[in-house]
């Protein structure tokens, strides 16, 4: 018995290491930060005076939180429900089959597989209010260029639009999956009933699909909230703030000027945590209660 559990135990001890090196130290170290007073001298030299909730206290009267915090639920949201509703329909789509649906299947991972830099730069190029496809394919309606990277107005749409293409195809593939574990009879049983295709899908497929749903939606709201690669990119949370979110606005008081505040950043980023854990667990609690039901 005891010679079992040493060999469980030494099975279990890498991923525990692992978990402690790559997320619990990182953890740790991030709330060290956000409670004490940290310059460039003390942060290699050490010595950094502890302030407690100040750096808390600093970002949350700061005129930007509410800014950051605004665009990044707006940017989440308005992300999650276009990735999973056109995942879904393509999803639907692609189950029904037909010649070269493998090969447009693939073709839709394009995006999921491009470096995010690579489509970040791209979707900037588009986007361009002089040369940009964009605006050049709006003017065959008659529609004047559009000040999508440069305007107030425009700057949160334009990162929005390229992050809904970077996360349909893995809201694609997932949803796919459930849909292909769903067994045939149930169908054949609904068309049997008199059920028409819609009734079919909203009364037994999508109900069907809610485990998996509810997985997708989870990882794409971890994922989106801590975008920021896309956002640096093509705006640099500008022109004016009107599109910094929360993970852009931690990098730029971290390591966005020349004198550095850790401290903020740092608490910012913790927010942001806390944020994604918040959501996440009312969500998983929300749907088990509609399970329950």
């Amino acid at each position: 018995m005891v010679r079992r559990n040493l060999v469980g135990w030494a099975f279990l001890a890498p991923l525990v290491a692992y978990l402690l090196l790559c997320y619990g130290y990182p953890l740790l170290t991030t709330l060290d930060l956000s409670l004490r007073d940290y310059t460039v001298r003390t942060f290699v030299h050490g010595g950094a005076p502890v302030t407690g909730l100040a750096n808390y206290i600093t970002v949350f009267t700061d005129p930007v939180f509410r800014t950051a915090m605004l665009n990044t639920v707006v940017f989440t949201v308005v992300s999650l429900v276009f990735q999973y509703g056109i995942g879904l329909a393509l999803a639907v789509f692609f189950s029904r089959h037909f010649r070269l649906s493998a090969t447009l299947r693939a073709l839709f991972l394009v995006p999921w597989l491009l470096p995010l830099i690579v489509s970040a730069s791209t979707w900037a190029w588009m986007f361009t209010s002089e040369a940009g496809v964009v605006n050049a394919a709006l003017s065959w309606f008659g529609v004047d260029g559009v000040n999508w990277l440069t305007s107030p107005d425009w700057s949160l749409v334009s990162v929005i639009v390229a992050n809904i293409w970077i996360g349909i195809p893995f809201n694609l593939v997932v949803l796919y999956s459930g849909l292909r574990n769903i067994p045939a009879e149930v169908h054949e049983a609904s068309a049997l009933d008199g059920a028409s295709s819609w009734q079919t899908f909203r009364h037994v497929t999508f109900p069907m699909l809610r485990p998996v749903s509810t997985v997708t939606l989870l990882l794409g709201l971890v994922y989106t909230l801590k975008v920021f690669d896309i956002i640096w990119i093509m705006t640099r949370g500008g022109p004016s703030g009107s599109s910094t979110t929360l993970a852009t606005w931690s990098y730029e008081l971290g390591f966005g000027s020349m004198l550095p505040r850790f401290g903020p950043s740092s608490a910012v980023g913790n927010v942001l945590i806390l944020l994604a854990v918040a959501v996440g667990l009312v969500y998983v609690r929300v749907q088990r209660r509609q399970e329950a039901s």
